[in-house]
């Protein structure tokens, strides 16, 4: 896994994870890993097993690929859009990767998940974050309306104000105290 990696170069010892999607399974897998460096982890719509509705939103993204523009939006940010979308798609679509499951690996995050779904989800269902929260003993699961597969997109403020209330209610960074720098008096 790479997360480790980035975390230990950029020397990041103290750390709120932060995943959407994919991302979130990623984030979830490494606070599964036990890194002293998680304090807590908050994601957005993540992955913990294939639903059906998945795979056929991916299919249709697939087939809209070209026609949809999505090609075009992806250039932007990648240097091979057509390799990118379909490393991504042909994962999901392959049939051996249908009984792909992190749910024994989350039962294992000792540090405390916050975990955002979307109630219009076309990429995975509720049951995602409630099998995330009955597994993972300090996780919590919000329900958003009116939101889809991006809730930071669709409801930026609802994501908002509840990250505010999980990151204060996390307990402070274990270790030394952050340096105190004196201020000068006139």
């Amino acid at each position: 896994m790479v997360l480790p990696q980035v975390l230990r170069a950029a020397g990041i010892t103290d750390a709120i994870l932060v995943g959407h999607s994919d991302g979130g399974s990623i984030a979830l897998l490494h606070a599964a890993s036990g890194s002293p460096a998680v304090r807590g982890s908050i994601v957005m719509a993540p992955h913990l097993f294939v639903e059906a509705l998945t795979v056929a939103s991916i299919r249709a993204a697939s087939e809209r690929f070209e026609s949809a523009g999505l090609r075009e939006r992806l250039a932007r940010y990648h240097a091979d859009p057509v390799a990118t979308f379909r490393g991504w798609a042909d994962i999901w679509l392959d049939p051996a990767f249908a009984a792909w499951s992190i749910e024994d690996e989350v039962s294992r995050i000792a540090t405390p998940v916050l975990a955002l779904q979307g109630w219009q989800d076309e990429y995975g269902t509720m049951n995602q974050v409630q099998r995330l929260a009955e597994r993972a003993a300090h996780a919590r699961w919000v329900g958003i309306d009116a939101c889809g597969h991006s809730p930071f997109i669709d409801q930026p403020q609802r994501v908002i104000d509840e990250c505010r209330v999980f990151v204060a209610q996390l307990a402070p960074a274990q270790g030394p105290a952050a340096p105190v720098h004196p201020t000068a008096r006139p």
